[in-house]
């Protein structure tokens, strides 16, 4: 019992040993790819795919957008909109009590007339942010006068695809290392949790992120989800956008909508305790941003800036309020492992199904599973995991290499079984062929008395004989790779020739055999073979019949008694081919399936043919070969 488990361990081994290195090749490969970048492209493909097809989510009422689009500047006939209009605007939005407001419109320059109107707005509301660059090459300054906490930052990064997937919440100021820069989202979502009484804190698990309500917002690292060695330039706090997908995230109503609006109660309900952002949303701006995590949006592939800050500060908002996640990841160590787990998951299923078709479908199933997990993990808790490294491994390793080889080894070593089988059996044809046909004569012979003794020697040195010339033919036959074949006579044919030539020499030299007493009384031999193109038989098949030929012909040999006349026929008509030997003895003694009759049908059963054994009237047996000849 323990040698037989420990050979299957022995053969187990020897098969991975052969047939998966290739799959850990390639699985080691994808992880050094994605070491060095090489898959974050594909990662935030995938990233920006399973956002896009999330559910649909209700409106954030908290956030809302007041735009100045085209036809806004066809109102206020002029552009930029001066700075009166906006301090207009801006006065008129103060008496509805909004929590804050943002202005994402560069007033570095003043734009006449109302520029004194404007500077007096700011004076007096503490609670409206402006906005500059702070990043080289495009630093742009603020309104002058503004104090610090008046003032934020609008400088987005995008990714090597052009993409916008993050966000900088503050960093060190670039010209004054000692204080920190804070975002135009940052600074109003200060003042709104200021509002409720919540202050923002310093991180407990990470001290470089923010904590807002023991929860605390998830950084982007130097390796994060997809990103591999990024680059902190500015050396603050980012964040992975989190879109909210609807076709309507946030209210937006237009400059004129406000200015003219006569129903007071109606802005009071939508803008009081709000964020207010004002922005362009108008292409003459330039004030564009893209993303493909977004199904929805007024220009394809394109967003405002006005509304990419309205996204971040929702999805803070809702994170802190409504249990929205952030989006985050593993880290590297549980990413990696992720990534092995799903580069040897085909292996194995490769070892177990060992068939192409069966592989192909637990791969494909297993890639539904992989897609459709990664979605949930970044749809229900913003769980981004590796998915494009974990597909393409498996993949690779299911569809192509791994499968491949253990199919292709299993094959090679179900081929050894049936070589080996088939030599266990062609042995036995030829012992049973010719030495067991001596030995069952000799046997006979001795119980019976009824010859001298030394014929009876003669015999067993016969036998002796032909178990040696066996053995010496089988060692020959295994150098010679199986073109020849040996009969229970002696005879040797060559496998190469001719069909109907093999079945005269096998019919001539099986009927001169003197161990078989009822050839003695033959009278009648009738043969003939038709001949057929070697391109429909293979030696082995070719081996096969032969022996089918001799087996027929020796029962006759061994048990038609009174046969008078024998007939071996090899008919060739219809595309189908007919080998029968038939004699004229007493018939079937026994209806006992020996092993002999047994091989016979399993050779129809691999020719597509069939087999029959039977006695026919008035007397005697047919035995008979039948297949089509296809190649």
């Amino acid at each position: 019992m323990r040698k037989r488990i420990w050979n299957r361990i022995c053969k187990e081994f020897g098969l991975w040993s052969l047939a998966a290195p290739p799959g850990l090749l390639v699985l080691v490969l994808i992880i050094l790819i994605r070491i060095v970048g090489g898959m974050q492209s594909l990662e935030w493909m995938f990233l920006d795919t399973m956002l896009r097809l999330r559910p649909t989510e209700k409106l954030d009422e908290r956030v809302v957008i007041v735009g100045i689009d085209e036809k806004d500047i066809e109102w206020v006939k002029q552009y930029p909109v001066p700075d009166g209009k906006i301090a207009e605007l801006l006065t008129k939005l103060e008496t509805y009590k909004p929590l804050a407001i943002g202005l994402d419109i560069f007033k570095n320059v003043s734009v006449e007339p109302g520029s004194k109107e404007l500077a007096k707005v700011w004076r007096e509301n503490s609670n409206i942010i402006s906005i500059e660059k702070i990043f080289p090459p495009a630093e742009i300054s603020p309104a002058q006068g503004l104090p610090t906490e008046q003032i934020g930052f609008v400088d987005l990064f995008n990714d090597a695809d052009s993409k916008n997937r993050r966000y900088l919440l503050y960093t060190p100021n670039p010209k004054n290392e000692t204080e920190d820069k804070y975002s135009l989202a940052l600074q109003l979502v200060i003042r709104y949790f200021q509002k409720k009484g919540i202050e923002l804190k310093t991180g407990k698990n990470d001290p470089n992120t923010i904590m807002i309500q023991e929860t605390e917002l998830p950084r982007i690292t130097d390796n994060f989800g997809g990103y591999v060695g990024m680059n902190h330039e500015d050396g603050g706090l980012s964040i992975l956008m989190n879109f909210r997908n609807n076709y309507q995230p946030f209210h937006v109503v237009s400059l004129r909508d406000v200015l003219n609006e006569k129903n007071e109660n109606f802005y009071e309900k939508l803008l009081r305790d709000r964020i207010v952002l004002v922005g362009n949303r108008n292409m003459s701006a330039g004030d564009i941003f893209y993303t493909s995590a977004l199904p929805t949006l007024e220009l394809k592939g394109q967003i405002y800036g006005v509304d990419y800050h309205a996204h971040v500060i929702s999805q803070i908002l809702s994170t802190i309020i409504d249990g929205r996640p952030m989006l985050h990841s593993w880290a590297d160590m549980g990413e990696y492992t992720w990534i092995v787990i799903w580069g040897f998951l085909p292996i194995v299923i490769g070892r177990l199904t060992q068939s192409v078709w069966k592989n192909l479908f637990n791969v494909g199933l297993a890639g539904v599973c992989l897609l459709s997990y990664g979605y949930v993990m970044l749809w229900l808790w913003g769980v981004w995991i590796p998915v494009a490294p974990s597909l393409i491994i498996l993949a690779v390793n299911g569809v192509g290499l791994s499968a491949f080889a253990f199919y292709q080894h299993d094959k090679f070593l179900r081929s050894q079984i049936n070589e080996r089988q088939n030599t266990i059996q062609h042995t036995f044809t030829v012992i049973h062929n010719g030495p067991l046909q001596t030995l069952a004569y000799g046997l006979k012979h001795m119980r019976a008395k009824d010859i001298p003794y030394e014929q009876l020697i003669g015999q067993f040195e016969k036998l002796d004989r032909e178990i040696r010339e066996i053995g010496e033919f089988l060692k020959l036959e295994t150098v010679t790779a199986e073109e020849s074949l040996r009969l229970g006579s002696g005879l040797i044919l060559e496998l190469n020739r001719p069909l109907h030539d093999l079945l005269y020499e096998v019919y001539s030299s099986t009927l001169e055999r003197q161990d078989f007493e009822h050839f003695k009384t033959l009278k009648v031999k009738i043969r003939n073979f038709d001949p057929i193109d070697d391109k429909y038989l293979s030696k082995e098949y070719k081996r096969e019949i032969c022996l089918f030929l001799e087996e027929a012909l020796c029962n006759v040999g061994k048990h038609a008694q009174g046969v008078k006349c024998v007939q071996a026929t090899g008919v060739y008509a219809a595309n189908k081919y007919k080998l029968s030997v038939k004699d004229n003895g007493y018939g079937i003694q026994s209806k006992l399936e020996n092993k002999g009759t047994k091989h016979c049908k399993l050779l129809a059963k691999q020719l597509g043919g069939e087999f029959r054994r039977e006695s026919v009237s008035p007397r005697g047996t047919i035995c008979e070969l039948s297949w089509k000849l296809t190649k």
